[in-house]
């Protein structure tokens, strides 16, 4: 077997490691936003369906709460004892968790038991998800080329995309081969149920993914997260920038937009979920080439040209998703599924590439999951509830046009890290 066969293995291994732990650990942490309008009867009943809807997107936020937490906890084990430590631990603490969500009582059965449960193990899922993400990133990034850098961490949102994917697609089968009945009985537990399985899957890919060099002149952190804090602290407000926009842009397009559709535009939730899982097929297909761009002509023009296109066009893409036909709402959802694709492409290796090796996991884990813990979870919450409180229709996305200039200029901040030649890149 010749040298270059060798060592493109472990870098093969490593992408396949972290695009599949991301399909399993994001398809068990996204069918429970895909479930909203029924679990939100189950668990938290109540005579009017937007205080139902609004309870429990609160308890899909406190998943996000957790997530900083994970953060440290999954941080410090990544540059301590190794990034593969990361991956096996959050998907095995992820697929348990989802398991028994399944298995609740509603609360017709126990009472409010039943909704704090459900809080509880959406926290565990939120831990587990605060290393999740970033741990595959920095894992992938370590052990691909620098030339290729972009391409090879787009990937891991490819396997994210695909975990949202699958949700929402599993999502509309339910709606279509299930009644009402049925599923607020018991068919809803099923895609909860079905995540171990996947779940062990994701565990065996992993348990067998080389771990990623490490350099001889980066020395081990004795407390990395305190590092962090203390060293690099200006990079870790870069990446919550960086984060910002396309994190609260993503939950708010292709998880709030499908409540919002059912209950104020009043199409139906399998004609939602589908228009959903088309456009999360298309981001699939299109995240990649970002990344691979990204590469080409550098992260920042990539990421610029991103968030411009979330301030100049959210607005007429949210007035077409506000039409009445589903070919105007499937165009507009597009819209912003380009652009998210567009950011997401370059956002991972730019984010990684912007922290030292000996702190990456917990200074990229704990910014990306304040993020999210406090714009991207919550953002079905906001959307809702300034919804309802302002009774402007488009209120949502001056909410996200705002995020998206914040982004932009941490965008303008940061250092260009794409290497320009492929020979001082590989440091020869």
């Amino acid at each position: 077997m010749s040298n270059s066969t060798v060592q493109k293995q472990p870098y093969k291994r490593a992408i396949v490691a972290g695009v599949a732990g991301n399909v399993m650990e994001w398809y068990d942490f996204a069918i429970y936003g895909y479930m909203v309008p029924v679990i939100g009867s189950l668990f938290f009943p109540s005579d009017d369906p937007v205080a139902s809807i609004i309870a429990t997107f609160s308890a899909f936020a406190a998943g996000y709460f957790a997530r900083p937490v994970g953060g440290i906890i999954f941080g410090h084990i990544g540059d301590k004892y190794g990034r593969k430590a990361v991956l096996m631990l959050s998907v095995t603490l992820m697929g348990l968790s989802t398991f028994l969500i399944g298995l609740l009582p509603n609360t017709a059965q126990i009472g409010v038991t039943a909704a704090v449960l459900l809080v509880i193990l959406r926290i565990l899922q939120g831990i587990s998800v605060g290393g999740e993400y970033t741990g595959s990133i920095t894992f992938v990034l370590e052990h691909a080329p620098p030339e290729r850098r972009g391409f090879s961490t787009s990937w891991v949102g490819v396997g994210a995309s695909l975990g949202f994917l699958i949700g929402s697609g599993v999502g509309t089968l339910m709606n279509e081969i299930f009644t009402e009945e049925q599923l607020h009985d018991w068919a809803w537990r099923l895609p909860f149920l079905s995540g171990i399985v996947i779940t062990i899957i994701g565990y065996f890919i992993r348990r067998h993914a080389p771990e990623p060099p490490r350099s001889a002149d980066m020395p081990m952190e004795a407390s990395p997260v305190i590092s962090a804090f203390r060293d690099h602290w200006r990079p870790m407000l870069q990446l919550v920038g960086l984060a910002l926009a396309v994190s609260a842009g993503f939950y708010m397009i292709f998880v709030y937009t499908n409540s919002y559709l059912t209950e104020h535009m009043h199409v139906s939730t399998a004609k939602a979920l589908e228009i959903n899982t088309l456009n999360l097929f298309f981001l699939t297909l299109m995240i990649p080439l970002a990344g691979w761009v990204s590469d080409k002509i550098g992260r920042k023009p990539v990421l610029i040209s991103g968030m411009l296109g979330f301030i100049f066009l959210s607005y007429p893409f949210f007035w077409m998703m506000h039409q009445a036909t589903d070919m105007m709402i499937l165009l507009g959802q597009f819209g912003f599924t380009v652009i998210i694709a567009w950011i997401f492409g370059a956002n991972p290796a730019a984010q990684g590439e912007i922290l030292p090796q000996k702190v990456r996991v917990s200074a990229f884990s704990i910014a990306y999951s304040l993020c999210l813990a406090i714009f991207g979870g919550t953002t079905p919450l906001v959307a809702a509830y300034l919804l309802e409180r302002t009774a402007e229709d488009f209120a949502p996305v001056w909410y996200l046009m705002a995020l998206s200039v914040v982004s932009l200029i941490a965008v303008l901040t940061i250092p260009e890290t794409r290497p320009h030649k492929v020979k001082e890149a590989r440091g020869i």
